[in-house]
């Protein structure tokens, strides 16, 4: 891991210095654990991401000796090599991970075999322009032109086996089903699905399996095949080139680019688009289904209420996807997790694994259809190479599961052992037994509901739409004019975890009127979620609406927990710092110290002790380690005596009044990067004044479009104007809900979210406060 063999103990992050057994290609001993990674093992094949649980918490970056590649694990990590993708070069994604004997290479050979570059393997400068050009057919105005056919298909399907009582829902739907639209979507015929299903999983074998030797030559074949049929079906397609499919319309936009759109390249595509468009999703479905069932009360939910079925859709990706992993070439010397990459290095990316990275989903393996981070998954990848059929794939697991539920609400799992075909990258179950009663089939009694129709969403869901119903357990006065919640779920079931920082987002008697509140309970406590709320007359309404309206026994709206304000807990020394209702967060962050065993103070500041919050609680907890400062008792926190000058190691938190938190960013201002760690409750954002602000431009990647953002209007407001869906909850730069990924273009940050590291990686935007530093940015929408 470190640059030379002398010098590797003391570079390595993960290793102390006395030697294994195996060294790495860089003289970094290689664990026990990275020695036996094997990911064509049944381990792997069945739960990657627990198969690699130990890299994800204590060796995040390895080295496999019997792979030759370097293993990625985490989430920030992995987000980071999809982003810089001339360091981390795709040219490998579909390079053989097991290279094939002369007597297989000869078959290909016959065949004229020769996949060349697509849009998942290329590099810039030819894949941005290739994939602007090719772009048009994946918008959601040109998808929902499919969702009718898609829709027809699912119902024909599932009528051909609702009353047999048991099906194999992989044989009889999930894959004929994907695999009719792919085509359709393609514009090739149908006539060959057999041919091809085989074709598809040869070519999956051949490029992320381990055939055996004896496998390898009628592998070849299949493949060698699959190639020369899709270079006949191209042709055909150029005698009609102004029919309808992505190919067609890929041959017609050759005649306007020939040297962008070339005939290598289109035959190509054509044989991975039809893998791409089609195998994908059909594993995705099916672990879908087969997670929904093995989580009975959430299959339960999403039957009841269809408007779950979008968000359950990303967190089935997120939990148990279809691409497990992805791969990537290092160009030139990198650092990965501290770990030093030689160029020419091959990275095998767990995408999988980075999805179950608590780190970025909050207790992640914990499986909650209501996560409001769930489409933060990198299953369809991220950056300039994501899967530019992702809506597609959303669109047919969306119809799919509203036409189950709604038929098929009994659906049960059978008694099985789910296989899969040993790949690194591709999984879904081979077989999906399910049973139900007959005669129990709701449309025997009420055939209405073959008519209803759930519309559907193409494209991420809105969190907005995310809402989880709590009840209010009980309602205690905190303090003067502060109000404790204590929320459980209705039905009794665990509640998300959260980590010590986390808000919720409580919708106030309206969802438009939503409003963001701290936990200050115990994050252990998985049965309930605890606020503090402060009564401000002259707030936004929230409060007020709590403190008036609410009582044990009501039911309420949250979505969350989010955490923008993360307590690090490898820090040697904290130091909490709470103002008012401050407290609330500071108090988790005191709580969770304790229960590590760090080095930690709590000072803790307010007006009238009988208006502080939490105070015998907190003393109890922690004795002399809290400090108090009361105003009317001559007692006030001198921050300049208490922080002095920066020690190493230490870690300042803060909570309270704006001019506490001013006189802090005064005090931290020449320190480290994230040295002191600020959350604000209240916006001191001025008012937009056009006569200093400059109009700029948002260029939308995904969606091709470019939207003006004029002087006198935030990034948020030109979007809704352009009909794009962004979620926003504060609109003041304090709660996040308005975050947008940018991909290009420097960014005036004015929120009170992220860190100084966070803003100078300059990769998100808050899009309610701040603006473009330039003429233009290049936003992930």
């Amino acid at each position: 891991m470190a640059a030379s063999t002398s010098s590797s103990a003391e570079g390595c992050p993960f290793h102390a210095a006395p030697p294994a057994p195996q060294s790495g290609p860089t003289g970094c001993p290689i664990s026990a654990r990275a020695a036996e990674f094997d990911p064509f093992s049944d381990g792997y094949q069945q739960d990657p991401p627990d198969y690699v649980r130990w890299a994800r918490e204590q060796e995040p970056v390895f080295y496999s000796p019997q792979l030759g590649y370097w293993v990625v694990t985490r989430y920030d990590a992995i987000k980071a090599i999809f982003r810089d993708n001339l360091t981390f070069s795709p040219s490998i994604a579909l390079e053989k991970i097991t290279p094939t004997g002369p007597e297989a290479n000869a078959v290909l050979e016959q065949y004229g075999y020769a996949m060349n570059r697509t849009l998942v393997n290329e590099d810039e400068p030819a894949h941005m322009p290739r994939r602007r050009i090719l772009m048009e057919p994946f918008t959601a105005e040109e998808l929902k032109h499919h969702e009718p056919m898609v829709r027809r298909l699912a119902r024909e399907y599932v009528d051909r086996f609702i009353d047999n009582g048991r099906a194999d829902l992989v044989d009889q739907m999930l894959w004929e089903v994907p695999l009719t639209v792919a085509l359709h979507f393609l514009g090739v015929p149908e006539e060959d699905m057999d041919t091809l299903r085989r074709y598809s999983i040869a070519h999956t074998v051949n490029t992320w399996g381990r055939p055996r030797p004896e496998e390898q030559v009628a592998v070849a074949h299949a493949v060698g095949n699959f190639w020369q049929y899709a270079g006949k079906v191209l042709e055909k397609m150029r005698q009609a080139p102004d029919q309808p499919g992505w190919m067609r319309y890929g041959i017609r936009k050759q005649k306007e680019h020939p040297e962008v759109v070339t005939d290598s390249y289109l035959h190509s595509m054509m044989m991975a688009g039809i893998v791409a468009a089609h195998e994908t999703t059909a594993n995705a479905t099916a672990n879908a289904i087969k997670l929904l069932l093995q989580h009975p009360e959430s299959w339960r939910e999403i039957c009841e209420d269809p408007s779950l079925i979008p968000n359950a859709v990303e967190e089935c990706l997120r939990h148990n996807g279809s691409v497990a992993a992805w791969r990537r070439l290092v160009t030139r010397d990198a650092r990965i997790e501290g770990v030093d990459i030689p160029a020419g290095s091959r990275l095998l990316i767990v995408t999988s694994s980075a999805n179950h990275d608590d780190r970025h989903f909050a207790d992640a393996d914990f499986f909650d259809i209501r996560r409001d981070n769930s489409s933060d998954h990198l299953t369809f990848g991220y950056g300039s190479h994501q899967c530019m059929g992702k809506n597609l794939a959303r669109m047919e697991m969306q119809i799919f599961l509203e036409e189950l539920t709604r038929r098929l609400p009994h659906m049960r799992l059978t008694g099985q052992r789910f296989t899969y075909v040993p790949n690194t990258s591709f999984r879904g179950p081979e077989h999906l037994w399910v049973e139900w009663d007959a005669a129990r089939n709701p449309e025997r009694q009420r055939p209405e509901i073959l008519q209803t129709q759930v519309p559907v969403r193409i494209g991420e869901p809105s969190r907005h739409a995310i809402a989880r119903p709590v009840v209010v357990e009980s309602v205690a006065r905190a303090a003067g004019g502060i109000v404790r919640l204590r929320l459980a779920s209705p039905d009794g079931k665990p509640l998300p975890r959260w980590t010590p920082g986390a808000h919720i987002d409580v919708e106030c008697g309206d969802p438009e009127r939503s409003r963001q509140y701290s936990l200050c309970g115990d994050p252990a406590d998985t049965r309930t979620l605890e606020i503090a709320v402060l009564h401000e007359p002259q707030g936004r309404g929230g409060s007020a609406w709590i403190h008036a309206h609410v009582q044990a026994g009501d039911r309420l709206r949250i979505r969350g927990p989010r955490n923008h304000f993360r307590l690090d807990e490898s820090a040697r020394k904290l130091v909490l710092i709470a103002g008012g209702i401050g407290i609330t967060p500071i108090s988790a962050m005191a709580r969770r110290a304790r229960g590590l065993g760090l080095d930690y103070t709590v000072h803790y500041s307010g007006r009238r002790r009988a208006d502080m919050a939490l105070l015998d609680e907190l003393a109890a907890l922690h004795g002399p380690r809290l400090q108090v400062y009361v105003s009317e008792e001559g007692r006030r926190n001198d921050l300049a005596a208490l922080l002095g000058a920066h020690e190493p190691g230490r870690q300042v938190y803060a909570c309270g009044p704006l001019r506490m938190l001013h006189a802090l960013e005064a005090l931290g201002a020449g320190w480290p990067d994230d040295a002191l760690r600020i959350e604000h409750f209240a916006s001191d954002l001025p008012q937009l004044d056009p006569s200093r602000e400059h109009a700029f431009e948002v260029e939308l990647k995904d969606s091709g479009i470019t939207v003006a953002v004029p002087a006198d209007r935030t990034v948020l407001a030109a979007l809704r104007a352009a009909n794009i869906d962004v979620p926003s909850d504060c609109e003041e730069g304090l709660c996040g809900s308005c975050e947008v990924r940018v991909l290009a273009g420097k960014v005036d940050h004015r929120d009170k979210v992220l860190t100084r590291a966070e803003r100078e990686a300059n990769d998100r935007i808050m899009t309610c406060c701040s603006r473009a530093c330039g003429g233009k940015l290049v936003l992930e929408l």
